[in-house]
């Protein structure tokens, strides 16, 4: 009972040990309504193992978030540039058209040599293949095309 009575009489410490007990009581009841768990990583990202599902949305927001665009001059698309790359492409087609004629058609010719543009285009049949050799005239650049025969037996 004395001790009781220190203890009345000084109130100070009183507090004092009321703040511990409800710390340590604090502390254990946080202690214990903790939880923990196992983290695990799973990428959205399908190129890093995540959902292939998700490619087409990440595809989707990389394009809209991109704004680079391709600089363009405005004469660059101009109807005089459009007409005059029209009518190359179709210059280019029956040149083409006439060259096949010429290796495949009805009398097909066994070899022959045109001149086009800056660049020679050659050909060479024989019974099982067709090589056609196109040499750029100015840098000497060579492409070799071998197309094979497909010979009908009558």
């Amino acid at each position: 009972m004395a001790n009781l009575l220190t203890m009345v009489s000084h109130p100070v410490r009183i507090l004092r040990v009321i703040g511990f007990v409800g710390v340590g009581v604090l502390a254990f009841g946080l202690t214990s309504a903790a939880s923990a768990q196992d983290l695990t990583y799973k990428p959205i990202n399908p190129t890093f193992g995540g959902n292939s599902f998700n490619s087409g949305h990440l595809l989707g927001v990389a394009n809209a978030q991109n704004d680079y665009r391709e600089k363009s001059s405005a004469s660059a698309n101009s109807q005089a540039d459009s007409f005059a790359r029209q009518l190359q492409s179709r210059l280019l087609s029956a040149v083409s058209s006439q060259i096949v004629d010429a290796i495949f058609g009805e009398n097909p010719q066994e070899r022959g040599r045109i001149s086009l543009g800056g660049q020679t285009i050659e050909f060479v049949r024989d019974l099982v293949n067709v090589t056609i050799t196109i040499t750029n005239d100015t840098t000497g650049e060579v492409t070799t095309l071998v197309v094979p025969l497909f010979v009908e037996i009558k």
